[in-house]
């Protein structure tokens, strides 16, 4: 059987048939391919295209479409899709922007499956009419595409290179989907290091019709697919991709994204400073925590969080260990590492013992370990060295940290002692240079080849290994109980005073805060002196005076906010400087219990639905990037993961003589606010509760705004 048979076996046995299923195999594992535009001329694009897929060693039918020649580089040649003696599932359209329509409608007319559109589908002061009458002819068609505007993509396990750019070296498959909407991107990982071993790397290109969520989901139901990257500019089928996300982690499959366009303009319009400070990059932070997805910086990054999780080995439990030929290199290891939050387990007894037998005396035997100590059998003592370490019930895996370089005996020797290392033991072995820019071509290959890779950068290579073990540890996806005490129809009466678009007053917010069950200050609202004297007779002093005048959002920004007034008479003094600078209504409410303020708040993200964000309160919202995000509704797990996930924890859980705060009511609260936000996400907009204080008694939402959906700043 061939190698395209075999995989489209393996295929259709692990997933079962649909139609979607059927597209999607035309498109990326076609038996039989059509390059339309295919040409003998040097440097054209139809020549590349015959180049690239015959320099895979593609085994399928394989068709060329052009009038001018019978033949080309052994390929058949014919005039029209309509000559071909056989249906093709794939056809390749390697013509430009003005030719898009005929040949589309030749290959729907022939009946292909799938398509790959090199070309930009635009056209001069057309208003995007091109693009948007080749997307209905496709769709009408039941077609999956590649591209436009895309270069196209590889499916090395069955040697197809389907792209108009020669990439012409070898490319041996593994266990690494890589899928960039970037062209450059793409080129970038999948043509320069052969370390990244990829069973299908894609250039996306527009997405006119098949989207980043029906390649995740079809990557990650190949088998031995261990890990997929993606660059990301946008997302086009949030449902679906997220659909793609649950599927990658059920089935174990790690996602690595580098997402793009991460400061959104949208939050220069909000009205809350949730909505301000939150932007699209905190949405998508959200729904990568959910769903377990590895976010990570830069291309770099990326690279080195592949390489590590293309090998086949699981992390143990327990945390990194690691040995290096250097002091000095070790220390700026170890002050990384603790920026990063990753820490060294501390060695058995027995393993300190072991190690010791081999290190000069000199040396410490430790976490991580200086085993350098001089040239005399030091082979040994490395190998010996890390197979120690890494049998250490604490060890999740082992990284040896030296600069290997070609033609180099030290470095020969280090490069034997991970490869013995790691054949006496199952855990993750990796090899990780401090230096970027070693020359080291042979052994890299050669260990990474292993099942041994090498990573470059001491920055990435612990970053890679911070990924590694929390994708470990990730949490299993559930679904959010609503709490018990929670009716179902909590946000019933509210739906219609916030489908009016009109904000709420800060009574009728905190009321709607109330009506979730989180719990807010005794208050009154006034519009007199008069009146003031009267309801502040039922108020237990001190208290609060907050202007309630239609249109002022932030109160304290224009002096509208009076806190700790203390009898009837402060009261009275406030509120009559307050109404004759701002007007006659206010709300007076008692004062919470002393505790740490925070922001609790929502955003209806017009993609992801709600997300909630807990964040310093108060002044320092906006001061502190210390903020937590989450899509709602949330369990409470993931909202005790929001609060340990904050530098303010420390004052949360009493800092210098403090007392802790009750932490189950403040994750109670989240968990309320986001059942809110998911209740009323059709008309909501923002809400962002600050502060809400708390403290030994509990939490409170102390001050509260709501906006409806549609309201924009000037509306």
């Amino acid at each position: 059987m061939s190698a395209l048979g075999r995989v489209m076996r393996d295929s259709s046995e692990a997933m079962g048939g649909s139609s979607q299923r059927d597209r999607m195999d035309a498109l990326m594992q076609p038996r039989s391919v059509a390059l339309v535009g295919a040409s003998e001329k040097p440097d054209s694009l139809g020549h590349s295209m015959v180049r690239m897929i015959r320099a895979g060693g593609y085994d399928g039918v394989l068709r060329a479409i052009n009038p001018r020649y019978s033949e080309i580089d052994g390929i058949p040649c014919y005039a029209d899709l309509s000559d071909l003696p056989e249906k093709v599932e794939h056809v390749v359209l390697g013509v430009g922007n003005e030719r898009l329509d005929a040949a589309l409608d030749a290959a729907t007319a022939h009946g292909a499956k799938a398509a790959t559109i090199f070309a930009s589908c635009a056209q001069p002061h057309d208003g995007g009419a091109l693009r948007t009458r080749l997307t209905a002819k496709l769709r009408n068609a039941g077609m999956a595409l590649c591209g436009g505007n895309c270069m196209g993509f590889y499916n090395n396990r069955i040697g197809l290179r389907i792209a108009g750019y020669p990439a012409l070296q070898p490319m041996e498959p593994g266990a690494i989907g890589w899928l960039a909407q970037s062209g450059s991107v793409f080129g970038a990982l999948a043509h320069n290091d052969p370390r990244l071993k990829f069973g299908f790397a894609i250039s996306s290109g527009a997405e006119m019709v098949t989207t980043a969520a029906d390649y995740l989901s079809w990557m990650v139901d190949q088998n031995g697919i261990r890990v997929v990257g993606m660059f990301l500019e946008s997302v086009r089928d949030p449902a679906g991709f997220a659909r793609a996300l649950e599927r990658a982690a059920e089935k174990n499959v790690a996602v690595a994204i580098l997402k793009v366009g991460r400061t959104a303009a949208s939050a220069q319009m909000a009205l809350s400073h949730t909505g301000a400070i939150a932007g699209s990059d905190a949405t998508y932070q959200a729904l990568f925590r959910r769903y377990g997805v590895i976010q990570v910086d830069d291309l770099d990054e990326l690279a080195a969080t592949l390489l590590l999780f293309q090998q086949p080995r699981k992390p143990a439990t327990g945390g990194l260990v690691a040995i290096h030929d250097s002091g000095g290199e070790r220390e700026l290891a170890a002050d990384i590492a603790e920026r990063l939050g990753i820490e060294y387990p501390v060695l058995a007894e027995h393993t300190r013992e072991r190690i010791a037998h081999h290190i000069d005396p000199e040396l410490v035997p430790m976490n991580p370990l200086d085993a350098w100590g001089g040239a005399q059998s030091f082979e040994t003592v490395f190998a010996e060295s890390l197979t120690a370490l890494l049998d250490d019930p604490n060890a999740a895996l082992g990284v040896m940290f030296c600069d290997i370089r070609d033609g180099y005996f030290v470095s020969t020797g280090y490069a034997e002692a991970a490869l013995a290392a790691s054949k006496r033991t199952e855990k993750p072995v990796a090899v990780a240079t401090n230096y970027g820019m070693v020359r080291h071509d042979g052994l890299a290959q050669r260990l990474t080849a292993a099942g041994v890779p090498v990573i470059d950068g001491t920055s990435e290579a612990l970053k890679a290994v911070r990924h590694f073990l929390r994708f470990r540890d990730r949490r299993p996806i559930t679904t959010p109980a609503r709490p018990a005490d929670l009716p179902e129809d909590a946000g019933t009466p509210w739906r219609a005073v916030l489908a009016s678009g009109k904000p709420l007053s800060e009574d009728e917010a905190l009321a709607l805060m109330a009506a979730y069950g989180i719990r807010t200050p005794v208050r009154r609202t006034v519009g007199s002196a008069g009146e003031l004297e009267q309801e502040a007779r039922a108020l237990s002093f001190p208290v609060a005076l907050k202007t309630a005048v239609p249109g002022i959002l932030h109160k304290s920004d224009v002096g509208g906010v009076r806190l700790g007034l203390a009898d009837p008479e402060s009261l009275r003094g406030a509120y009559d400087e307050m109404a004759r600078r701002l007007g006659p209504q206010v709300l007076i409410a008692e004062m919470a219990p002393a505790g740490t303020e925070l922001a609790l708040g929502a955003v209806i993200d017009p993609q992801w639905g709600p997300v909630v964000m807990l964040a310093a309160g108060g002044v320092l919202i906006e001061l502190l990037a210390d903020r937590a995000v989450a899509l709602a509704p949330l369990e409470t797990e993931e909202a005790r993961t929001m609060i340990r996930s904050l530098q303010l924890r420390k004052l949360i859980d009493g800092y210098r003589g403090r007392p802790a705060a009750d932490l189950d009511s403040l994750v109670d609260a989240i968990v309320r606010l986001g059942w809110l936000a998911k209740d009323l996400a059709s008309v909501l907009s923002e809400i962002d509760v600050n502060p809400l204080i708390v403290g030994p008694q509990g939490a409170c939402a102390v001050d509260a705004l709501v906006v409806p959906a549609g309201k924009m700043m000037g509306a």
